[in-house]
């Protein structure tokens, strides 16, 4: 399987994106691509080392697929440009990393919602095959509040489809939503969702977003379920294009608890027995 660097990735992409439509910024220090739209004036910022690593395990399939989300990306920021927002238009909430920054490229806060020490909500906008995260200055736009957005995005998560495939590895049973309409990861949130899957669950339920197109259930009967959702969670993690964390939680009575912080009550726990 052939390997490229970023400089051939780079290539690659200015091969596939009309060059007349953008300007291509490629930062060898930092190994990131800054693309600017000729016509908008907007601009977005691409991290070559997990594409890279896409590549090399996909190859063409990769390119494709970053060369479609820019292209997608573009033509939303363009058709905003034109037609304006329209408040019909779909609120989802979308998991991101607490490292995700906080406001646009202009400066405007991102309206957001704590959710756990490693993830954080973002709300978005669905332009129909990308989507726009929501900042303050687009409240007035839209004429609703922060309140209004969350309550919107709580309501469309559960209208999401909850396909999932089933797996099992040493005795221990794992489920994947894998929809991959940009909002996988966002079904975290579906709370009657979550239920129905816990009353099928025999071992400890443990969720996880490595990557935003994935949520990982697990059904984890033995010690060695821990150790396969560890490496499962990594190589998600690595791979995702919009890598979200390799931390998996437990979900118990509606609540989210890191697995490292489990372990520790665990043996406390075992302790107090003895």
């Amino acid at each position: 399987m052939k390997q490229i660097k970023s400089e051939q990735l780079v290539s690659l992409l200015k091969q596939r994106l009309n060059e007349e439509k953008f300007n291509f910024d490629f930062d060898k220090k930092h190994d990131k691509l800054r693309l600017n739209h000729k016509k908008t004036g907007k601009g977005m910022e691409l991290s070559l080392p997990g594409i890279l690593a896409k590549y090399n395990e996909k190859q063409e399939a990769a390119v494709e697929e970053v060369v479609y989300t820019i292209e997608q990306t573009f033509q939303a920021m363009e058709q905003e440009k034109e037609q304006g927002f329209q408040a019909s238009t779909q609120i989802y909430p979308v998991i991101r990393s607490t490292s995700y920054p906080k406001a646009s490229k202009e400066g405007h806060a991102f309206i957001t919602t704590e959710h756990t020490a490693e993830t954080r909500i973002f709300y978005a906008l669905d332009l129909g095959k990308t989507y726009r995260f929501l900042d303050e200055s687009m409240l007035e736009v839209l004429q609703l509040t922060e309140e209004q957005i969350r309550e919107m995005a709580r309501f469309s998560v559960k209208t999401l489809p909850t396909v999932y495939k089933k797996d099992e590895v040493a005795g221990n049973i794992f489920y994947f939503v894998n929809v991959n309409d940009g909002y996988d990861a966002s079904r975290i949130l579906n709370e009657s969702f979550l239920k129905e899957m816990s009353t099928i669950i025999e071992g400890d339920m443990t969720l996880s977003v490595p990557h935003q197109d994935v949520l990982i259930i697990g059904d984890i009967r033995n010690e060695t379920g821990y150790d396969v959702l560890a490496q499962m969670t990594m190589h998600f993690f690595t791979v995702g294009t919009v890598p979200i964390t390799s931390l998996s939680f437990i979900y118990e009575d509606g609540e989210l608890e890191p697995i490292f912080i489990l372990a520790k009550n665990r043996v406390k726990k075992e302790q107090e027995k003895q």
